[in-house]
C-alpha cells in the first residue's frame, strides 16, 4: 500500500483521539452507533490491516429477498443469456503469453436494465492440458477472485497463474475485476493527491471538523466515481457473476474464492443454487457480525498473529526482541506509542508515525514468508531509528519496466473496499445526533478494542466511522441462512490475521452444506502456503472428491 493515503483513516483517527482519554465514567455508546464499513474480515488482509478508505454506498435492500430454503435467490427467474465473450489482447502488460481478455456489458441494476449498463473485465489462461480419453478432459471454466474488496483479478492473475498449475491443467482459469474495480470502470475519491491537498484543519482534535471532513470525501468519492457507484456491492457482483457463467456457457459455476471472495462466494450460492457447482472458499469471512464485532474479532485476530511471529523471532537468532515473547509484544506497543508521539523520518523527509508502524507489521503477517523480513525491519526501527525495512513491507509492488502504464486511478482499491463494505452492511450510528454525541460513543469502545489488542484495537476503532453518512447497506448477507446450496469446500486458518478461524465455522453452519478444512498454520489463507490443503482443494474441483465432516491440516505440510 502506499505511504500517501486518502485521510479518511486521519479523521477517524484524530476523533478517536479526542474521546481517548475521556472520563471513566462517560456514558456507554448506544447499540449500534457509529457501526460503519472498512473494519470487516477480509478488508484488514486486502487493506493493509484494516485501513478505512471511503466512498459512497448502494441502496438499501438491494437484491433479492428470499435468502433461504431451496431454490433462494434468483434461480426462478433467469434472465436471457448475455452475448458470448470476444476474447483478445489485454489492455495492460505484461500478461502471460497464452492469456487472453475481454469485456462483458452488464447492467446497472439488474433489477432495472433500463438504468444503463457497466462494463467487467475478464481474463482467461486456456486449459494447458486437457488430456484425452475419459476422465482426463477439460472439465470448463473456473472463476477466480483474489479478494479484497476492491483487488482486482486479472492483474493477480498475470502476476502469478502458476499458483493455479495443477487446475490450470483441466480447467480455464477466469479472472475478473468485479464492477468498479481495476479495469471494469473503476470508482475512485479524486485520486491521493486531492484527497491530501488543501489545508489541515484549525484544530484537526474537534468532532465536528472530523466529521465534516468525512462527509466531504463522500462527495469527492460521488464525484469522482460516476454512475456505477450506487450499484457497487456483493450482491450485485455475485449477479455479475451469473451473467459471466452464462456466458461462458457453463451450466454451473465452478469458483475459488479467497478472503473477501469468500463473502462473494457466499452471496453467489445463496442467489443462485441451483447453477452453483463445486465452490472452494477459503479464508472465510462473516456473514452475521456486526461491524464493530468484525472489528474487534480482526484486532484479535491480528494480535494472535503478532504473538505467533514474535514466539517464532524468540526462536531465531539475534531477534531485536530476544527471547521473552511477553516482554516481547509490550516492546512493540511501545514502539507504535513512541511514534505516534515523535515520529521517525521516513524515505523523502516524510513523517514515518505509530500508524504507519501498525499497518507495516499487519500487512508482513499475512504470509509467514514476510516474518524475516520484518524481523529485520523492527530490528533497524528499534536499534537505528531507520524506519525504512517498514517503509518497504508497505510499498506496493512496481511496475516491471516493459508494463503497459496502468489507466486505473491510484486510489481505486481503497475506494472500492469501502463502498463494497458499506454497500454490503446496513449497520450505521445516527449521523443527526451532535459530533460530540457521537465522539462519545466511539471513546465507550476504546477500553474493549485496547483490550483486543494494544497495537491493533485502536486502529480497528478508526474504522467505525468510515461509513459515516452513508445509506445503510444491504441487508441481504446478514440474511444468508441454509439457501440449499450443494456441499462446498471452506478453508480456514487458525493463524489467520483477518479472518478468524471462527468464521469459518459460523459459515459453514449459515450455508448448512460445508465441509471445512482445519488449517493449524499461520497467514491469511490457506491454498498458497499449504501442499495438504491444495491436496483437498485441488481433489475437490477436479475430480469431485469432498471428505466428510472436518479435515485437519498440520502446520508447514
Amino acid at each position: 500500500m502506499p505511504r500517501a493515503r486518502i485521510r479518511t483513516a486521519a479523521c477517524a483517527a484524530a476523533l478517536a483521539a479526542t474521546v481517548s482519554a475521556s472520563p471513566a465514567g462517560a456514558a456507554a455508546p448506544a447499540a449500534g452507533a457509529a457501526e460503519a464499513a472498512a473494519g470487516g474480515a477480509a478488508t484488514a488482509a486486502e487493506a493493509a490491516a484494516g485501513e478505512a478508505a471511503t466512498a459512497a454506498t448502494a441502496p438499501a435492500g438491494t437484491g433479492p429477498r428470499s435468502v433461504s430454503g431451496q431454490g433462494a435467490g434468483t434461480d426462478t427467474a433467469t434472465p436471457p443469456a448475455p452475448h458470448g465473450i470476444r476474447w483478445g489482447d489485454c489492455p495492460e502488460k505484461p500478461v502471460p503469453a497464452d492469456m487472453r481478455c475481454a469485456t462483458l456489458t452488464v447492467p446497472l441494476d439488474h433489477d432495472d436494465p433500463a438504468k444503463g449498463t457497466t462494463h467487467v473485465a475478464l481474463a482467461k489462461i486456456p486449459a494447458s492440458a486437457p488430456g484425452h480419453g475419459r476422465g482426463h478432459g477439460r472439465l470448463g471454466s473456473l472463476l477466480l477472485n483474489y479478494g479484497g474488496p476492491g483487488a482486482p483479478g486479472i492483474a493477480s492473475l498475470a502476476a502469478d497463474p502458476t499458483l493455479f498449475a495443477k487446475l490450470g491443467e483441466r480447467y480455464d482459469l477466469i479472472a475478473f475485476d468485479p464492477r468498479g474495480v481495476g479495469l471494469s470502470d473503476p470508482v475512485s475519491c479524486g485520486g491521493v493527491q486531492e484527497a491530501d491537498s488543501g489545508t489541515q484543519p484549525a484544530d484537526p482534535g474537534d468532532p465536528a471538523t472530523q466529521l465534516a471532513a468525512l462527509r466531504a470525501e463522500a462527495r469527492r468519492c460521488e464525484r469522482h466515481s460516476g454512475r456505477v457507484l450506487p450499484y457497487i456491492g456483493t450482491v450485485h457482483v455475485a449477479r455479475d457473476l451469473d451473467d459471466i457463467r452464462r456466458a461462458l456457457g457453463e451450466k454451473k459455476l465452478d469458483y475459488l474464492g479467497f478472503s473477501y471472495g469468500t463473502r462473494l462466494g457466499a452471496v453467489y450460492a445463496a442467489l443462485y443454487p441451483k447453477t452453483t457447482g463445486r465452490m472452494v472458499l477459503d479464508g472465510v469471512d462473516t456473514l452475521t457480525e456486526p461491524f464493530t464485532e468484525q472489528a474487534l474479532a480482526s484486532a484479535r485476530g491480528q494480535q494472535r498473529a503478532l504473538d505467533a511471529f514474535l514466539t517464532w523471532c524468540a526462536h531465531q537468532d539475534h531477534c531485536v526482541y530476544g527471547t521473552n515473547t511477553r516482554t516481547a509484544k509490550e516492546k512493540v506497543a511501545a514502539l507504535v506509542a513512541r511514534l505516534d508521539e515523535h515520529p521517525m523520518t521516513g524515505t523523502g523527509g516524510t513523517p514515518f508515525t505509530g500508524d504507519d508502524a501498525v499497518l507495516a507489521i499487519g500487512s508482513a503477517l499475512y504470509s509467514t514468508t514476510t516474518w524475516p523480513d520484518l524481523a529485520d525491519a523492527l530490528d533497524r526501527a528499534e536499534r537505528d531509528d531507520d524506519p525504512t525495512g517498514l517503509e518497504q513491507l508497505l510499498a506496493p509492488p512496481e511496475t516491471p519496466p516493459s508494463g503497459t502504464p496502468s489507466k486505473v486511478p491510484a486510489d481505486n482499491a481503497l475506494a472500492a473496499l469501502t463502498a463494497v463494505n458499506c454497500a454490503d452492511d446496513p449497520d450505521r450510528g445516527n449521523d443527526k445526533d451532535a459530533p460530540a454525541a457521537i465522539a462519545q460513543e466511539i471513546g465507550g469502545l476504546s477500553a474493549q478494542f485496547r483490550e483486543a489488542s494494544e497495537i491493533f484495537g485502536p486502529r480497528q476503532l478508526m474504522t467505525l466511522l468510515s461509513c459515516y453518512g452513508r445509506p445503510a447497506g444491504t441487508d441481504f448477507i446478514r440474511r444468508i441462512d441454509h439457501p440449499g446450496a450443494p456441499r462446498m469446500l471452506l478453508v480456514g486458518t487458525r493463524g489467520d490475521p483477518a479472518t478468524p478461524y471462527e468464521w469459518t465455522e459460523e459459515t459453514a453452519r449459515r450455508l448448512g452444506s460445508a465441509v471445512i478444512i482445519d488449517h493449524k498454520g499461520d497467514g491469511h489463507t490457506g491454498y498458497p502456503s499449504s501442499a495438504c490443503v491444495r491436496d483437498y482443494v485441488d481433489g475437490f474441483l477436479i475430480d469431485g472428491h469432498l471428505p466428510a465432516g472436518t479435515r485437519a491440516c498440520p502446520a508447514g505440510e
